[in-house]
């Protein structure tokens, strides 16, 4: 396993976060929010080589590639997905022997307070909305803590923060058991990521609704995804589930609602897919990460 195979399959995660329609989410099927599909290729192939660089602590990994995004697009399309796949990487490098839930806790575990920093500043590097303040740790201030404790405090609010605070407990237990499923069961993986996000938006807030929104639209959603998701898994055709899709796309962003986080942890579970397959794959392969010399260039037609 290399840093090549790496930034290949976080590239093919991005790839297919833009190509399944999601709704509520930019996708090839829809712009929305004041973005379109071109803006998370452009994010995916800035971010791509910082976020897979070889010899870096998570902080400055995290850091990296947020500014890379923001030079190239100058907007936040990708801190959750990296918030998310950074840890992971940075495990898969550094423990590259070790079963990724323990290779993930040393790698959170390590993160004192002078690098939680390089993180809250790319926070505020990518100005989320609906952020807000916080009486203590938050990220407009210096971090004055390890990383896992600030996050723990915003775990009861935040799925990504959670992950931090208990290992990537839902991203591991929860997301791939339920995508390698979905792989199974459908016939392409446009499909399976769709009835992923579906699952998981009915399953759990989505923290970005709720930061922007409040709690009760978060439910409301999360409601009415359960109902889409049961007629979208028993639909006659293809064609009968596309427009249940679209119609929910459609409401949602009339509404300006957009469960980007329920679409950041579909990326992710897609890449630790990618990953943990790779793995079983390539039992007793020696790893190396070569550093790379030139941008990564794309390979699928999605992202040229």
């Amino acid at each position: 396993m290399t840093t090549e195979l790496l930034a290949k399959w976080y590239l093919e995660a991005c790839a297919l976060d833009v190509a399944a329609l999601k709704p509520g989410n930019v996708s090839i099927h829809s712009a929305g929010h004041g973005m379109d599909a071109e803006l998370f290729v452009q994010s995916a192939l800035a971010s791509a080589e910082m976020i897979t660089e070889p010899g870096q602590v998570l902080g400055n990994r995290i850091y990296g590639a947020v500014k890379a995004t923001q030079d190239a697009v100058r907007c936040n399309t990708n801190l959750g997905i990296i918030l998310l796949c950074a840890p992971i990487i940075q495990a898969a490098i550094d423990y590259p022997e070790e079963r990724l839930e323990t290779a993930l806790l040393k790698v959170l575990s390590a993160v004192r307070a002078e690098e939680t920093n390089r993180v809250f500043a790319a926070i505020r590097l990518a100005n989320p909305g609906g952020l807000g303040r916080t009486e203590s740790h938050d990220v407009a201030g210096p971090a004055t803590s390890p990383l896992v404790e600030v996050m723990a405090l915003a775990a009861d609010r935040d799925l990504i923060a959670r992950q931090y605070a208990n290992g990537f407990h839902e991203l591991s237990s929860v997301i791939l058991p339920y995508l390698i499923d979905a792989f199974q069961r459908h016939a392409d993986e446009e499909t399976a990521v769709t009835d992923l996000f579906l699952y998981l938006l009915e399953s759990f807030q989505d923290s970005h609704i709720q930061r922007k929104q409040g709690t009760a639209r978060a439910i409301a959603v999360s409601r009415w995804a359960a109902d889409v998701h049961q007629k979208y898994l028993t639909a006659a055709d293809d064609s009968a589930r596309h427009l249940l899709l679209i119609e929910m796309d459609r409401q949602l962003k009339q509404q300006g609602i957009n469960p980007g986080t329920t679409a950041d942890f579909c990326v992710a579970g897609v890449f630790i897919h990618r990953l943990q397959r790779q793995t079983i794959n390539s039992a007793g392969v020696a790893r190396n990460y070569p550093r790379m010399r030139r941008p990564i260039q794309a390979k699928t037609p999605l992202i040229l």
